[in-house]
């Protein structure tokens, strides 16, 4: 066996480039090469390891950077933990407070909007309630005005509601002392209402019978005759009446020299005046004015007037006097507060001066609280030199 060995070592394997490469060259190369790549390898590793520890070094110098920077963080993170902890309080608090707040303006809110609601829905029942009133007096007018058809189709029952309604206009107007209904004159004539006029003036007589069926039949006329006849009836009737307001009521000293005739509608009135104007005009001639609800009215605040300023006449010297006696309570009022404000100052001198002395007491006690036991300078010159402040 060894024999074959060295002759197989020994023995020509093959000729490269003319060189002869026997299987002892053939071991020594194999051996070379596997040399070659032991040592490349152990190379590499070597290369590999150097890599590892540096990489390693470097791994732990960032690994003692991260822990630094860990460490800081962590210190930062507690810091920013605390600060945002006592944040949160302030802002939990702040939340707390405005909620509270909130909560109080939304109450308030809710409670304002309860009584506004409330007082809308009170506003609204008192309006629903006007308004059945008022279908209640719609419907009561309604049968009123049935009522006032058969009332005028009446002689005697169309004077009284005149008389009424003139009644009605004035003692919505006046004080009940001031007019009297049928009141009886010195000729013993007692005329629908007697006004009473201040100082002693005469009284105004208002007279509420006006010839209403005249005028009816006027309108009521379907042709030219019938309404001639009407018109002429009209007169007449305007002519009577107004003769006996003017013989019954215009008494010189116990009447005015003017008496009212009270026309209940203002229709009527406008056909007056536009197509008997001959029949005002002698009425105006013998002291009788023709007037309307509207004029009544306004005559009536005339008297309103009247009567307004003869109070004030009547009243004018208890003004008077009682402006003199505010002028005194004046005069005593200034002398009283000059005096106060002279108490008030001296006041203000004593409150300083006690201000002063309260001072220099405070003075002294801290003086003796700062005197020390056991000094050189006997208690009797402490205290000497404390009273001598």
């Amino acid at each position: 066996m060894i024999r074959d060995a060295t002759a197989f070592l020994n023995r020509s394997l093959a000729v490269i480039s003319g060189i002869e490469v026997s299987g002892l060259a053939l071991v020594f190369g194999v051996l070379a090469i596997f040399f070659v790549l032991l040592w490349l390898r152990a190379s590499g590793r070597a290369r590999l390891a150097q890599r590892a520890l540096q990489t390693a070094e470097a791994d732990a110098a960032r690994l003692d950077t991260v822990l630094k920077v860990q460490a800081e963080m962590s210190g930062r993170m507690q810091t920013m933990a605390e600060i945002i902890g006592s944040r949160q309080a302030d802002l939990t608090r702040a939340l707390s407070d405005r909620l509270d707040g909130l909560t109080t303006r939304v109450g308030q809110s809710i409670l304002s909007t309860t009584r506004e609601t409330k007082a809308s829905l009170s506003v609204l029942a008192e309006r629903l309630a006007v308004i059945d009133r008022a279908q209640g007096e719609i419907r009561s007018l309604t049968g009123e005005v049935v009522k006032l058809k058969d009332v005028l189709a009446n002689k005697q029952t169309r004077g009284a509601f005149g008389e009424a309604r003139m009644q009605a206009i004035i003692a919505d107007a006046l004080p009940s002392s001031v007019y009297a209904f049928q009141a009886t004159l010195s000729n013993g004539r007692r005329p629908d209402c007697l006004i009473r006029m201040p100082n002693g003036a005469p009284g105004l007589v208002v007279d509420a019978k006006f010839p209403l069926e005249s005028f009816t039949a006027l309108q009521q006329a379907a042709d030219g005759e019938t309404q001639a006849a009407a018109a002429t009836r009209l007169r007449r009737d305007m002519d009577v009446h107004i003769k006996a307001i003017a013989e019954k009521y215009l008494i010189p000293g116990e009447t005015q020299d003017t008496a009212f005739l009270f026309v209940p509608s203002e229709t009527v009135f406008a056909a007056l005046h536009e197509d008997f104007d001959d029949v005002v005009q002698k009425a105006y001639r013998l002291g009788v004015v023709i007037v309307s609800p509207s004029l009544l009215n306004l005559s009536i605040q005339v008297v309103q007037a009247v009567l307004k300023d003869a109070r004030l006449r009547a009243s004018a010297g208890r003004i008077q006097a009682e402006v003199r006696l505010f002028g005194e309570d004046l005069e005593r009022l200034d002398a009283r507060v000059t005096a106060l404000k002279g108490h008030f100052a001296q006041a203000s001198r004593d409150v300083d001066q006690i201000s002063v002395s309260s001072d220099k007491l405070q003075r002294r006690g801290e003086r003796i609280a700062g005197i020390e036991i056991g000094e050189e300078a006997g208690p009797s010159e402490g205290l000497k030199s404390v009273a001598g402040e």
